[in-house]
This record gives C-alpha cells, sequence and structure tokens, in this order.
C-alpha cells in the first residue's frame, strides 16, 4: 500500500467522521526495546533476556507494550493530519492483543469513530479507532484515542 499524504493539520469541523487512514510502516528494532527500557525504567526479563524469553509463551524477548503505543502515536502524527490542530491527546481504551516481536514491522489504522463538538474549548473532541498491525495484517494493539481539535473559528476569533 503507498503512503497517501494528508492536508496538514485538519480542523475539528473539516474532519469527517469518514475519515480514515494508514500511517506508513516502521521496524521494530533491538535498539527501540534497549532505548524504551532505559527511557522507561522497564527492565522486565520479557524484554531484556533472551535466555529468559526462550521459556515464555512468546518463545523470545518482544517490545514493550507500551513502546507500541508510543511508536503509533508518533506514526499517526507523522501522517500530518493532526499536525497543528491537536490541542490534548485526553484519554484512550486500549488492548494489547498479541506480541510485537523484534523486527516486526507495525502499522497504524486510524478512522474517526465519532465527534463531540466543545466550543467553550474552541473545537471539539474526536474519539478515533486505532488498530496497530504487523506485517502479517495481525491486529497486535487496539482501541479508541480521545483528542481535542483545535477548531477553525478559534482561529478566525483571533484577529477580533
Amino acid at each position: 500500500m503507498s503512503e497517501v499524504t494528508y492536508q496538514r493539520g485538519l480542523y475539528f469541523e473539516e474532519i469527517e467522521e469518514a475519515f480514515e487512514l494508514e500511517t506508513p510502516a516502521r521496524t521494530i528494532t533491538e535498539t527501540d526495546v534497549v532505548q524504551f527500557a532505559g527511557l522507561s525504567g522497564d527492565y522486565n526479563q520479557l524484554h531484556t533476556d533472551a535466555e529468559f524469553a526462550q521459556g515464555t509463551l512468546f518463545g523470545a524477548r518482544i517490545a514493550h507494550g507500551l513502546l507500541g503505543l508510543s511508536i503509533a502515536s508518533g506514526l499517526t502524527t507523522r501522517s500530518g493530519f493532526i499536525e497543528g490542530t491537536a490541542q490534548a491527546f485526553t484519554g484512550l481504551e486500549w488492548k494489547f492483543r498479541g506480541p510485537i516481536m523484534i523486527g516486526d514491522t507495525i502499522r497504524v489504522r486510524v478512522r474517526v469513530k465519532k465527534k463531540r463538538a466543545m466550543r467553550r474549548l474552541g473545537g471539539g473532541f474526536v474519539y478515533f479507532d486505532v488498530a496497530i498491525l504487523n506485517q502479517r495484517d495481525e491486529v497486535v494493539q487496539k482501541g479508541v484515542w480521545q483528542v481535542l481539535i483545535k477548531g477553525q473559528d478559534e482561529e478566525g476569533s483571533a484577529d477580533e
């Protein structure tokens, strides 16, 4: 699938409930896992000890679940559609469905689930159905992200 370029920074009013995209893909590396362990302080043996991990149900080391979620956030941002208009990531419901192995290539599928205008906040909440897929099209993580998106009126009212 080729990368699709979207307008940068869609405003609340421009995001339609039929909106959907897939991000570019990214391969999870040994370096990613090691750096995330250092950054987060999570040195769980499942992520850092190859001998220990061989005896687990995964049979090998896996990436931290929160590393996958963090990379998904970055891939989504890289798509540009909320660049400069996302005001706050205000909530999420999230499920870890399967492992992300070192060497897996992941991408993110994003669909608008619903919108709720919040005029007093200068825009509204957009609820996105989000799924992280690996190179075999398996959903390894999924859930709903709630993001406060700036409205167009907010831009115009600054001049008044």
